[in-house]
């Protein structure tokens, strides 16, 4: 298995990181994906990746810190982040985590323009894109077709229907599975990935964050992965094998991950 989105950088890791990779490796996660947050964090992504090679990094800019910054500085920040992409370029499998997310007190005009410079960045080093969306399926597709995205990419934490999961998929993408699928009232996208084929889907913890059914309240963790592929398993009526046979050989063909799983 591979979890394709999953926070191991953050702090409520700091504690026990290397405990919970290697619980991780021994329920059978074989690759960790950390996706990029901001500027601050690229060099402990570098440090981190050079430690567990089982980890791939991506260099994005999550939309939750566009808070933190006056619209004006964005120029400046999007440049030190091409010339970080630039030269750490064989590290990366990815641009991202980024989106558009219609609940924070930003204006759509400035996601917007972060949005599309960022796929525009991911566009000329060709890699693929990881992309965050609350309340933002119509504009990420449209954007995607106004700026001719051709690198493909994940839609971290896909919830919605059918026709939406068609829409990304006929655009390159892939849909990141994750807990909402273990829970009763997951019902919509759970519906919506019955008409998805395995060939778009891939597995994702978003841990520490997204907990698992029956693990409410708790620090999510890469090692309950298999929890996500047996309840897309059960969902798709095919074995647990065949999904982490498909979803692996999905991740490898779409991140071209520098090690083998």
């Amino acid at each position: 298995m591979i979890d394709s989105h999953c926070h191991i950088d953050l702090p409520a890791f700091d504690e026990d990181r290397a405990q919970v990779i290697e619980k991780a490796l021994s329920k059978g996660v074989k690759r960790i994906l950390v996706p990029g947050l901001g500027i601050n964090q690229v060099d402990r992504l570098l440090a981190l990746k050079a430690r567990f090679k089982t980890l791939d990094i991506a260099a994005g800019f999550h939309p939750y810190f566009l808070c933190e910054l006056r619209a004006e500085e964005w120029r400046e920040q999007l440049a030190i982040m091409a010339k970080w992409v630039d030269t750490y370029l064989g590290d990366l499998v990815a641009i991202g985590e980024f989106g558009i997310d219609a609940t924070l007190p930003l204006t759509l005009s400035f996601q917007q323009r972060v949005f599309i410079d960022q796929l525009g960045l991911a566009q000329s080093v060709s890699k693929p894109v990881i992309l965050h969306h609350r309340q933002s399926h119509n504009e990420l597709i449209r954007l995607i077709k106004k700026c001719n995205f051709q690198q493909g990419g994940v839609i971290h934490a896909f919830s919605g229907s059918a026709q939406i999961a068609q829409s990304y998929i006929d655009l390159g993408f892939k849909l990141g599975v994750g807990g909402t699928i273990t829970y009763p009232r997951g019902e919509k996208t759970r519906k919506a990935l019955t008409k998805v084929p395995l060939s778009a889907l891939l597995l994702e913890t978003d841990a520490p964050d997204m907990p698992i059914y029956g693990f409410q309240g708790m620090r999510n963790t890469p090692e309950r992965l298999g929890i996500v592929a047996e309840s897309l398993a059960e969902l798709k009526q095919v074995s647990v094998e065949e999904i982490v046979n498909c979803t692996t050989a999905n991740y490898m063909s779409l991140f071209s991950s520098m090690s083998a799983p």
